[in-house]
């Protein structure tokens, strides 16, 4: 059912959505024709599929302590973790395009999971101060493996986001860089939103991924999108962008991507 679902909203979305022919921001035309639709390959792409095979091949079984939208514990292969968790080559290019584009200071990164889509981010941004949130200290510890030479300066924040966002967004003061993908449901996606919000300025970019997860994370997704407070939008189908630029009009861009 959810194949079905997904398949015929994709189906409606893409005849709904443009590319740069259709685009008449500038600002929007820039990101889509140098950042969104390019397909150029960097070099750390390439480590990072290497990590990604190693990740598929490796049957060690882990202990997953899941506080998502499955909100479970179980015991899991990794490779079946890197197949059906970790960000996909790619959503994981586009976020380093992304990084690499904007060239944020502050990183938050709700979701750590194998440290992935972390990699792609950290490689795109020597500079930069990237806070990784995971519930999951086994998956913590992978990451942590995977990570030792990152370029960025990575901070590992272990527990549940409900109690480590708000006290660390308050040290950290300011974001530049946010990517939700920690749980799929709108309560507390919406919750996290506000929080990040609170410490954004004109220039902050937020990601949303799996924003058509379930009905429940299309309704959150579709209720951002319409916030005051966000002016421009761009929804890549599984990926959303919201960008809180001032003294623009309100914009809402489908993109095929």
């Amino acid at each position: 059912m959810h194949f079905f679902r997904l398949f015929f909203d994709y189906i409606a979305f893409w005849f709904r959505a443009t590319n740069a022919h259709g685009l008449h921001s500038p600002f929007v035309f820039e990101l889509y024709t140098e950042v969104i639709e390019v397909q150029k390959k960097y070099y750390a792409f390439f480590d990072i599929a290497l990590l990604r095979k190693k990740l598929l091949e490796n049957g060690n079984p882990i202990e997953v302590k899941d506080l998502g939208a499955g909100k479970r514990n179980s015991k899991r292969k990794t490779s079946e973790i890197a197949q059906k968790s970790a960000i996909s080559p790619k959503k994981g290019e586009l976020l380093f395009k992304l990084v690499d584009f904007f060239r944020p200071k502050t990183i938050l990164e709700l979701g750590t999971s194998l440290g992935l889509g972390t990699l792609y981010m950290s490689e795109a941004s020597a500079k930069a101060d990237l806070y990784t949130f995971e519930a999951c200290p086994n998956l913590i510890g992978l990451a942590q493996k995977h990570l030792e030479n990152a370029y960025a300066k990575i901070h590992f924040v272990e527990g549940n986001i409900d109690d480590t966002l708000e006290a660390n967004l308050l040290e950290i003061n300011q974001v530049d860089f946010v990517f939700f993908d920690a749980n799929h449901r709108s309560d507390p996606t919406w919750r996290y939103f506000e929080q990040c919000l609170r410490y954004s300025h004109e220039e902050t970019v937020f990601v949303f991924d799996d924003i058509r997860w379930s009905e429940d994370m299309k309704s959150v997704w579709q209720k951002i999108t319409a916030d005051q407070r966000v002016s421009i939008s761009l929804d890549l189908f599984s990926v959303g962008i919201v960008f809180f630029k001032k003294g623009i009009p309100k914009q809402h861009f489908n993109l095929r991507f």
